[in-house]
């Protein structure tokens, strides 16, 4: 139990880390970027894009680590990844070195996670397997919430965005450090090899996981990317300054994420193809009150409360259900199931930009709503299987 609480707390932080500033800070700060290096909104998509593709590149490259190395060293990797590019987001100098950083830094949530769905299925038993990836996977809450706070800080005192990111750097060198120490008696994977790995997740009983991840990285990472700007470039919401409305988007996110937590017991009590329904709806309500009612307390917070438990909660489930579709390959299903849900992640921001430019926000929003919405209601209940797949 002692390592289960370890191993737990190590996975929290580099989640917390890498998903929070690492992958979420870019959409956070994008009035800021804006401002200091013109950024237009067809651009801030792109930019959001490559992030999203450093954040594909790093599942690759975990997985391949993870092959022939112990789980701590893509961690190690990941983690190195953010301190490097947050700090280079902090000093850059124009929107190419912008971009750099900002790769670099979503890279690590691609890096981080992977490798902690191995080590808790090698070192926790099955019955806390779900909490320990709940946990884990939640942990991007505290980040975002951390992050937003830093944002709401620097509004409200004149700080520089430079110098909360510099600040955010200097975090994941500390939880590196960390999890350096809590992750060294794991031992090395041991499953089939790469060949033999990718055949054996590619089941049509995982269809219906890949189809849920591809969906969730397209309108997950449209959120993160345009709904905290849409909010502030319409004025924000009565008795804040517009600029801070970005961070109490966020803040919110994060605080009702952490619903998260729960994950397992709630599927435990209505069934994963319910709570899997429930929360595509609750995905496409959030982006729907984005557009109506941007401008409202009642819109901001309904809007990024319901995206924060839609995502914080369906990345658990992304987690356990992976591990338990294959439970002797659980690095390997739980990257396939990122790598689709990344592939949305890169794919959906850039479209939405071009969409937000040529039609308005409000339209790009209602049709990433649809999406969420068909997903929900169109993926079949019988579909949706925690049996083992078996390879044919």
């Amino acid at each position: 139990m002692t390592y289960f609480k370890t191993l737990s707390a190590a996975g929290f932080a580099a989640t917390a880390i890498s998903y929070g500033p690492g992958r979420m800070g870019f959409g956070l700060f994008v009035p800021e970027f804006r401002s200091a290096f013109s950024i237009s909104t067809s651009a801030v998509g792109i930019v959001s894009s490559l992030g999203f593709f450093g954040f594909f590149l790093g599942l690759l490259v975990a997985q391949a680590m993870l092959n022939r190395l112990r789980p701590e060293f893509p961690i190690m990797a990941g983690l190195g990844a953010a301190v490097v590019g947050l700090a280079v987001v902090s000093a850059a100098p124009n929107v190419v070195v912008l971009a750099c950083g900002v790769v670099l830094a979503a890279s690590s949530a691609g890096f981080a996670w992977t490798p902690f769905n191995d080590a808790v299925h090698r070192k926790i038993g099955d019955f806390d397997r779900p909490t320990a990836l709940s946990e884990i996977s939640t942990g991007t809450s505290v980040g975002i919430v951390g992050t937003g706070g830093a944002a709401l800080v620097m509004v409200m005192s004149g700080v520089s965005w430079r110098v909360c990111w510099a600040a955010f750097a200097l975090a994941a060198a500390a939880v590196l450090v960390a999890n350096w120490a809590a992750l060294k008696p794991i031992e090395r994977d041991t499953s089939p090899g790469p060949d033999e790995g990718w055949r054996a997740i590619l089941q049509p009983s995982a269809a219906p996981l890949y189809a849920v991840a591809s969906v969730f990285g397209i309108t997950s990472a449209i959120y993160i990317s345009f709904a905290a700007d849409h909010v502030q470039n319409l004025g924000g919401v009565p008795g804040l300054p517009a600029a801070a409305a970005p961070a109490i988007v966020f803040i919110v996110y994060g605080l009702f994420g952490l619903a998260g937590l729960l994950t397992s017991q709630v599927r435990q009590a209505i069934g994963l193809a319910l709570l899997l329904r429930l929360l595509m709806l609750a995905g496409a309500l959030s982006l729907i009150l984005t557009a109506l009612l941007p401008t409202s307390w009642v819109g901001l917070v309904g809007s990024a409360g319901l995206q924060g438990m839609h995502v914080m909660m369906t990345s658990a489930i992304i987690a356990f259900w992976s591990e338990r579709l294959f439970p002797e390959l659980p690095a390997f299903g739980f990257t396939a199931a990122l790598l689709g849900m990344a592939v949305g992640s890169v794919a959906g921001p850039a479209a939405a930009g071009l969409v937000s430019s040529a039609a308005g926000p409000e339209i790009m929003f209602f049709g990433t709503a649809a999406l969420a919405a068909a997903m929900g209601f169109l993926l079949p209940a019988d579909w949706i299987s925690e049996r083992p797949a078996r390879a044919t």
